[in-house]
């Protein structure tokens, strides 16, 4: 039977969350905040505490400038004084069959909030000129309507899947669209119910399985891409899956777990899935390896990479409050059967010392929103430079990880603030999707869900080459 659990149930089971991490393995104090970025010219850094934006600031003026540090803006998408929501949680970017650049991002945090402002669906966007991102047509099937968390490009074959979701799950419809020939007139190809129930995601690097987590229930669900006009459901397991990434072989998926059988416990867990990627007729899935750390609030995606060829995850953390935030960390799965966080990503704001500082700042006690970390993603999974992350209302921050056990920021953006016309919501950032990168324009592309889509520019020289 499944069971499904509310928003609020998981919020408050996770808040009482908590683990281990192996620091005297890592040699480091993984409760530090990450060394500030040295900001260089063009900047509009932030004062005092890092990741800070204080209601002192929101009212005199300063917040309405923007905070920048080697970053520039190059161009957005953005809707003037919105009702609702306007960005969600995914930007992606593809180059088609015809040499087309191409921008796919989720228009609402929270359907039908995006409504009231004329946004819905997936927002497909012309980025021939970056300076100026043109909507070319917008996604409405069922999945795309209310995407959640769940909206996933495969580079290799083009398809832009997701599966309908909400805060805690909903009917797993799979939508599946064609980008690859014209990609900014996608090709439909199917809806159904494949994902059993939805709300997170995560595709196979070949294109063919995409994996269904429902977070509020208890199901992780594999589907048959392979083709997008019949999938199936080929196999079910009993994981309160989140986010979920796939090793390049496809033999791994690791899952960012809200708590399994009953929401018990936050954790990494890496579940064996080569005889789902073999295509085995009743296939085995086994346990690798299970992980958790403190402080934690509710895991979110695990992104594999390897640095130097030792194989790691950069594995975030979304929500959270106060001592609860978990933000980011890396973890060394060069071992995959006994996984150690080796270091954390985090601000200033995180840190303890700094909580009675910044308790009345707008955004910052909202439990579903504040100082926390959402989405993280990098470049390339093999030896990235950088990493960049969306944290909420401390926007868009990006990190040096060429020393996995070191990592440092090197550059933020937080686009200028101004008042919001909707109760209850003040005045701040809100950015919580996963960024998409332009390695060879040193761009990375992300969405603020009460501002809509922008193009940051790294200046300065602070994107490492190698």
């Amino acid at each position: 039977m499944l069971r499904i659990a509310t928003a609020a149930t998981i919020l408050i089971t996770l808040a009482a969350c908590s683990g281990s991490p192996d620091e005297e393995s890592s040699g480091t104090n993984l409760s530090q905040s990450t060394p500030k970025a040295v900001c260089g010219p063009g900047s509009n850094p932030e004062i005092g505490i890092q990741g800070r934006v204080s209601r002192a600031e929101q009212d005199n003026g300063r917040a309405a400038e923007g905070y920048n540090c080697n970053t520039e803006m190059v161009g957005s998408y953005a809707v003037p004084n919105p009702i609702g929501t306007v960005g969600g949680f995914q930007v992606h970017r593809y180059i088609d069959a015809q040499g087309q650049e191409c921008a796919f991002y989720d228009s609402t945090l929270l359907y039908p909030t995006n409504l009231a402002d004329l946004e819905s669906g997936v927002n497909v966007m012309d980025m021939s000129d970056p300076s100026n991102p043109t909507l070319s047509t917008r996604l409405l099937t069922p999945a795309m309507l209310t995407p959640h968390e769940s909206l996933r490009l495969n580079q290799e074959r083009g398809l832009l899947v997701a599966v309908a979701g909400n805060l805690s799950t909903a009917p797993g419809i799979v939508d599946i669209w064609d980008v690859s020939q014209d990609c900014l007139n996608p090709q439909f190809q199917s809806s159904s119910l494949a994902g059993i129930l939805g709300h997170e995601s995560g595709m196979a690097p070949d294109g063919n399985t995409y994996y269904v987590g429902s977070a509020g229930g208890t199901t992780t669900v594999a589907v048959d891409i392979s083709n997008p006009l019949l999938p199936r459901t080929i196999w079910a397991g009993n994981y309160s899956a989140h986010g979920m990434t796939v090793s390049d072989d496809g033999n791994r998926l690791y899952i960012s777990a809200v708590g399994a059988n009953g929401l018990s416990k936050a954790e990494l867990i890496i579940l064996d899935v080569s005889e789902i990627q073999s295509r085995e007729l009743i296939p085995n899935v086994t346990e690798v390896a299970r992980l958790d750390w403190e402080p934690v609030s509710i895991p979110q995606i695990a992104e594999p990479f390897t640095r130097d060829g030792k194989a790691y995850l950069f594995e975030v953390d979304e929500y959270g409050h106060g001592s609860e935030v978990g933000a980011a960390r890396i973890i060394d799965i060069d071992d995959e059967t006994n996984p150690k966080v080796v270091s954390n990503i985090r601000l200033e704001v995180h840190n303890p010392e700094n909580f009675d500082a910044i308790a009345d700042d707008p955004g910052a006690s909202f439990q579903a929103q504040g100082y926390a970390a959402h989405y993280c993603n990098i470049p390339t999974r093999v030896n990235p430079t950088i990493a960049a992350c969306s944290m909420i209302v401390s926007g868009l921050r990006v990190y040096d990880i060429r020393d996995p056990h070191n990592p440092k920021e090197i550059a933020y953006f937080n686009p200028p603030q101004n008042a919001r016309v909707t109760p209850y919501f003040e005045a701040s950032a809100w950015a919580m999707s996963g960024p998409a990168f332009v390695p060879e324009r040193k761009e990375i592309w992300y969405s603020d869900g009460y501002a809509g889509l922008f193009v940051v520019k790294l200046t300065n020289d602070v994107w490492p080459e190698n």
